[in-house]
């Protein structure tokens, strides 16, 4: 079974309302959807660069214990995080590893995987 989701440490954080730093959060692998959808969305129409802050707001399962990442959140980032979280989500979706076991003796075993459609 390939691991769909990695933790993830930010190297400042989100720092929010209420003073305190959310760092540790969780990224899933996305989805065709998460990649096309976010194309429809006028924020992103009428700015391209706004498509990461959507797509990240997607994919991140957790960040510390915020209840949601919303886009507000994904804004509010500092500007080392968001670089951190566009190389994190590259690795994860394009370049990373997987995790998959073999179905039959449940062996684990590290996967790397290229988004290149090498050569």
């Amino acid at each position: 079974m390939i691991a769909t989701e990695r933790p993830f440490r930010l190297p400042v954080g989100y720092l929010d309302e209420e003073g305190t730093f959310h760092r540790d959060g969780v990224m899933r692998m996305a989805t065709a959807a998460d990649e096309i959808l976010p194309l429809r969305d006028p924020r992103v129409q009428g700015n391209e660069a706004y498509l990461i802050v959507i797509l990240l707001s997607r994919v991140i399962t957790r960040l510390g214990t915020l209840e949601a990442v919303t886009p507000k959140v994904i804004e509010s980032v500092f500007a080392a995080d968001l670089a951190y979280l566009q190389d994190f989500y590259n690795e994860v979706n394009l370049t990373g590893e997987a995790r998959a076991a073999c179905p039959s003796c449940e062996h684990r075993a590290e996967l790397e995987v290229s988004g290149a459609g090498g050569s």
